[in-house]
């Protein structure tokens, strides 16, 4: 059985954990403040509890069975096979950290960062095992949302990324390797163009935010829920992508063209979103209807996991 080691112990090393021993993994949990690991461990039974409730964990006693809380850095490397690095999106916190588990690991683990915006080069180009670091970062919560974005550095080697590909694959994660370094990833970019887009149709005042919400809710994201944009497109016209492309590409060219804004969002552009959001939600509903998305988010995780053989 693997051994890995989850290096800090906030919200996402709590959710890592949970993948990594409902996984079949040995996992050793560390963090600099011994309170919030002790504090974690409480919140991870919490969870497996409930994901078990939902059927998303076969078996959540054995999971925490599989999980050990260190109390030293070299304690939860030790024989460890994979480290996921959970610390603040810092890059001196992310040098330091590096630095500290290149020295103390063994030289065929690799170590990899849930960074979601800082690229591997940047904290590792001084190390002696640079080779084995990557950027692997997930989708919050990796334990609902298996998505994770696998990022060498240019001096990454293969068998690092294909090693943490291979595990992830292993424990019902997505692996998706990221070919190059490109800040944000490949996530983030696509979330920030749909949403570069929404915020400019709202200001321009084509449709609110109720409205442009309903369009992916009840529109664009039913289809994207199963299929990605290229294979959507693909059955859209009947001969497929190329079809498509010949049909409707003058059109986004022609839309492109109005996409050029670079600039910031607006203070004024904000406050009309949050005056439309807070009229559709309180301030004080906002917990509550995280608990609701989160629900949704595993009811749809079930589905998806049942009807995986039919893809």
């Amino acid at each position: 059985m693997m051994k890995v080691a989850v290096v800090g112990a906030g919200l996402i090393g709590q959710a890592w954990a949970i993948v990594f021993a409902r996984g079949g993994c040995e996992v050793g949990l560390w963090d600099g403040d011994p309170q919030a690991s002790a504090r974690a461990l409480r919140l991870i039974a919490e969870l497996a509890e409930l994901l078990q409730d939902k059927g998303l964990l076969d078996d959540a006693a054995g999971a925490m069975a599989r999980i050990r809380r260190e109390t030293a850095l070299e304690q939860a490397l030790a024989d460890a096979a994979y480290v996921q690095e959970n610390l603040p999106e810092r890059l001196e916190v992310k040098q330091e950290i590096f630095a500290r588990m290149d020295a103390l690991a063994a030289p065929g683990t690799v170590l990899a960062s849930s960074s979601s915006s800082i690229a591997a080069s940047r904290f590792t180009d001084e190390l002696a095992g640079r080779a084995r670091c990557l950027v692997a970062h997930p989708v919050n919560p990796p334990y609902l949302v298996p998505v994770v974005e696998l990022c060498g550095a240019p001096w990454t080697s293969p068998q690092a990324l294909d090693d943490a590909q291979r595990l992830m694959a292993g424990i019902g994660q997505k692996p998706v390797r990221v070919r190059r370094e490109i800040e944000g990833f490949i996530l983030n970019r696509l979330q920030g163009a749909l949403l570069r887009e929404a915020f400019r149709l709202v200001e321009g005042g084509y449709v609110d935010a109720e409205d442009l919400d309903a369009t992916v809710k009840d529109g664009l994201g039913l289809r994207w829920s199963f299929m990605g944009p290229f294979e959507t497109i693909d059955l859209n016209a009947p001969a497929g992508i190329r079809d498509y492309c010949r049909r409707y590409g003058g059109l986004f060219e022609s839309i492109a063209r109005e996409q050029t804004d670079t600039g910031p969002w607006s203070e004024a552009l904000i406050d009309t979103l949050e005056a439309q959001r807070r009229r559709l939600l309180p301030a004080d509903g906002l917990e509550a209807r995280r608990l609701w998305r989160d629900a949704r988010l595993m009811e749809l995780a079930l589905h998806k996991r049942r009807t995986a053989r039919d893809a």
